[in-house]
């Protein structure tokens, strides 16, 4: 197992405060959002599943920051810290799907909130120095760590369960042109995109990773864990209710054991940040 400070336990039921982290409002594009900063070392943006900066969403966050990272986790929708509630998340999703920041049903399109993340990520690699930046987006954001790659400073991106578009199981939200891009430069720079996705996912399916495998080349690295791998206990109203299906890996169904599927895939998350943003190797 990849090692970790020990963290005091905090409630994964009851809205977080996130008062570990330094709130900062940061403006890129004319655009202000506030992002939640903790650590210290190379900079990776965190970006929230649907609808929000949970508690299992930060509780990652900070096992990132604990692994030696500099957390940046921007606020993109939802209220910050709140457990998900099926009808406050509803209203989130609604709210987000119509958003001209996002394209959540257009194939071959990437979302406008992309470029206000790869300046964020150029500013944080300022900040923080070393190698480069990593990402890692989940569900609602998942592709954007991909798109994020245009950013000269982004080494390592990360999706976990990519859902969009959500009408287009095998559809890309990224535009054609942005892909071949990044697959020059992952050639080029020797670099590799990392997925995650649960077997029976049925919002981010089989055939999308087939088709980031078909842009991407050997240069995407998908994995793919059985469902029987995900806990089923304490979830919140809004997965159990609106999910249905074994879909965050590193987050809700993430089984926090020793051995586990889920902990073998934040592991290995944390050991490629580590060898993309300081050159360390899976065991330092």
């Amino acid at each position: 197992m990849y090692g970790l400070t020990i963290m005091p336990a905090r409630s994964l039921t009851e809205d977080d405060p996130l008062d570990d982290f330094a709130r900062r409002e940061m403006a890129f594009e004319g655009i202000a959002k506030r992002v939640y900063v903790a650590g210290a070392g190379p900079a990776v943006i965190v970006m929230s599943e649907m609808p929000g900066i949970s508690p299992h969403v930060a509780r990652f966050a900070r096992w990132v920051r604990d692994a030696g990272f500099t957390v940046y986790m921007p606020s993109l929708f939802g209220r910050d810290g709140a457990v998900p509630d099926v009808k406050e998340g509803g209203v989130v999703f609604r709210q987000a799907c119509v958003s001209a920041e996002f394209r959540t049903l257009a194939t071959n399109q990437s979302s406008p909130v992309t470029r206000w993340l790869r300046a964020l990520a150029r500013a944080a690699h300022h900040e923080c120095g070393g190698r480069g930046v990593g990402a890692i987006g989940m569900c609602f954001t998942g592709n954007f760590a991909l798109t994020m790659m245009l950013e000269p400073s982004m080494l390592a991106p990360v999706l976990a369960q990519p859902a969009l578009p959500l009408d287009d199981p095998a559809g890309l939200e990224i535009a054609p042109e942005e892909i071949s891009a990044i697959r020059g430069r992952l050639e080029r720079e020797d670099l590799t995109v990392l997925a995650y996705r649960f077997a029976g996912d049925s919002f981010c399916r089989a055939e999308r990773f087939a088709a980031y495998a078909a842009a991407l080349g050997d240069r995407f690295v998908g994995r793919v864990l059985p469902d029987a791998a995900a806990n089923t206990v304490d979830l919140p109203s809004f997965t159990a209710i609106r999910v249905k299906c074994a879909h965050s890996v590193v987050t809700v169904h993430l089984i926090d054991e020793a051995g586990q599927p889920t902990i073998a895939a934040r592991d290995e998350i944390l050991a490629f940040f580590a060898r993309r943003l300081r050159g360390a190797s899976p065991d330092s």
